[in-house]
């Protein structure tokens, strides 16, 4: 008796977290239409907050952004000022298509980001190496972006450690000046590489 009811609540659990699970289709009317090419165009602003696996706040971050595009393939770059007093940066190579199809790489990208535009949304996911412990770990990164306006994202990322949420990531981006040269921002992502 207690077997089946355990069975009966395992599946009634398993179709309420399945019902309520969002798809990336369900934002397909809302705008503005997120770019990446036209977002990620210039020079950006990011202020963010991680979260461990109980909800308590462990790090926050400014990111500084500059993302260079031609013909629906990008560079952008990225500087990271942790409040730990760490430094570290990523330079992702991006694509779309014209299906809202976004493919990405980086450093510490294990394989290929693959991701879906809809609307003002877009949902990717990827494996990212992260330094843990004096050793690195390889997280399952679940990434949710929304375009509130022309200028201002909200990001929302779950990481995750077989099949377990580890930590969660909320973000804001503003894009700052599309026209900006990415020239500066570059030649420091490229130091730090270099230095690590």
């Amino acid at each position: 008796m207690q077997k089946s009811l355990w069975q009966a609540l395992t599946i009634v659990s398993l179709t309420v977290i399945t019902g309520c699970s969002q798809s990336i289709s369900d934002y397909k009317q809302l705008t503005p239409a997120l770019a990446l090419d036209q977002f990620f165009l210039g020079s950006g602003r990011a202020y963010g907050v991680m979260h461990d696996w109980r909800g308590k706040q462990s790090v926050r971050f400014v990111a500084d952004l500059c993302g260079e595009w031609q013909q629906g393939n990008g560079d952008l770059y990225e500087v990271f000022y942790f409040s730990d007093g760490r430094v570290e940066q990523r330079h992702w190579q991006l694509s779309q298509n014209n299906a809202g199809e976004v493919r990405g790489s980086a450093g510490d990208v294990v394989g290929e980001a693959k991701g879906q535009l809809a609307g003002n949304s877009l949902y990717w996911q990827y494996v990212l190496r992260i330094p843990y412990d004096g050793d690195t770990l390889d997280v399952t990164v679940k990434d949710w972006l929304h375009l509130v306006d022309e200028q201002n994202l909200i990001n929302r990322t779950t990481l995750h450690k077989f099949g377990f949420k580890v930590a969660e990531l909320t973000l804001s981006i503003q894009q700052l000046d599309a026209t900006a040269d990415c020239s500066v921002l570059k030649q420091q992502v490229a130091e730090i590489a270099a230095a690590n």
